[in-house]
């Protein structure tokens, strides 16, 4: 019996790709977010601070690339993603 089988290797491509994809997207989504706030008169401020923020906060992570930040966290996600999914793959198996 093979330690991984196709719907088990289907399963953690299927784990891995979403687990990077979720926080690309979430961090992403924060990013337009600040980026629509600063269209706005009064809101300005608020939207420019939460965008240089975002863009720090990634700038630690890529060493000081923002694009690369957010794909060593979308790759860190997608490895803890997929080992969790080994984990409860191998919690649920039945022994033989």
């Amino acid at each position: 019996m093979p330690f991984l089988s196709s719907t088990h290797l289907r399963s953690l491509l299927l784990t891995g790709s979403v687990s990077f994809a979720v926080p690309i997207l979430l961090i992403g989504l924060v990013a337009l977010v600040s980026l629509l706030l600063e269209q706005i008169p009064f809101l300005q401020q608020i939207g420019d601070f939460s965008a240089s923020n975002v863009l720090q906060f990634l700038q630690v992570f890529g060493n000081g690339s923002a694009l690369e930040g957010i794909l060593v966290i979308g790759v860190a996600s997608s490895i803890v993603g997929a080992l969790f999914d080994l984990f409860a793959s191998n919690r649920t198996a039945t022994p033989h």
